[in-house]
């Protein structure tokens, strides 16, 4: 029987892991590249330091976060920005979704497309920031209050965030779910 070996089998694992890693990578690339940009290098300020930091969690290599920083501190580095977008998923509940790109557009109708697919729209800017504060320390948006939702709406959450997630640009999708 072919392909049932031990080989093929770690081959097939190790595949599905390292494209989940460099999907990270790049996306804390892309922010760490953001971060030094804003500070112009500077690795001791404290946005920088919690991009690195954040990278560090997922165990990216010390030298693509110098790439990365060097990157955004460079002339040539293109212009990323940051976007947020709000909506409002199952249940009623409340989602930021944080975007880091370089095309306004292209990030909007992405985001757009992937919650008209799950059933739900974009909300006016203020709607569902409203339910959330900002963590100094981390900069990572908190919910100041929540909503219950059931069982069946939290297996639809789960799958529309896992699907903004795995957009490029998509950085953070934040719920005030329980």
């Amino acid at each position: 029987m072919s392909g049932h070996n031990k080989w093929s089998k770690i081959k097939r694992q190790k595949a599905g892991t390292d494209a989940a890693k460099s999907k990270i990578f790049s996306k804390m690339a892309r922010l760490i590249s953001t971060a030094s940009r804003q500070v112009k290098g500077d690795v001791n300020s404290p946005v920088l330091r919690t991009a690195i930091d954040k990278a560090k969690e997922y165990n990216m290599p010390s030298d693509n976060i110098e790439r990365a920083v060097k990157k955004g501190s460079g002339s040539e580095s293109e212009a990323m920005e940051a976007i947020t977008y709000e909506s409002y998923g199952p249940g009623g509940s409340a989602l930021v979704i944080e975007a880091l790109t370089t095309n306004r557009n292209k990030a909007a109708q992405e985001v757009k497309f992937i919650l008209s697919k799950h059933g739900f729209a974009l909300a006016a800017q203020g709607s569902a920031t409203w339910a959330f504060k900002r963590d100094p320390r981390t900069h990572d948006l908190e919910p100041t209050t929540t909503v219950k939702i059931s069982e069946e709406d939290s297996n639809a959450l789960e799958k529309l965030i896992e699907e903004l997630e795995d957009n490029d640009e998509v950085q953070e999708v934040y719920t005030n779910a329980e």
